[in-house]
């Protein structure tokens, strides 16, 4: 992991956040949030692909983790919905990334974001979504 991948996906969990209270679309929010946290190169095309891979499919993306909650969707705060969506995409569609990376970016940025104890929540989902997505993939 790289700190301008983990800036890249702490934007995107702001951007989310910002994309779920406001109902903006991404595109009304790409540029303040680039330009705030002056991402560049690489990182700002890894930023691109969450937030235009996640926001117009929330939808498709919350299938992949609905049936793991134990509680309502809507029960859930908008930073810990931004980073499970962050990281059930990632699991699904970056396959080239490994699952414990994925998930232990998902933990710190819940451990950065969320409530205190938000974490081991996020752990437990996406350890269930990575085993569905990815079968018995090593981490």
């Amino acid at each position: 992991m790289t700190n301008s991948q983990h800036l890249a996906r702490q934007t995107a969990v702001q951007a989310l956040y910002q994309y779920s209270l406001r109902g903006q679309q991404p595109s009304e929010i790409e540029d303040s949030f680039i330009f705030n946290k002056k991402l560049s190169g690489k990182y700002k095309q890894f930023f691109f692909r969450l937030i235009r891979g996640i926001a117009p499919h929330t939808e498709d993306i919350d299938r992949l983790f609905d049936q793991h909650l134990d509680r309502a969707k809507e029960q859930l705060d908008l930073v810990t919905l931004a980073v499970l969506r962050i990281g059930a995409f990632e699991l699904a569609h970056q396959p080239g990334t490994p699952m414990k990376v994925i998930i232990n970016e998902s933990i710190d940025l819940a451990k950065e974001f969320g409530a205190e104890q938000g974490y081991k929540y996020i752990n437990g989902v996406l350890d269930k979504v990575a085993k569905e997505v990815r079968g018995n993939q090593q981490a």
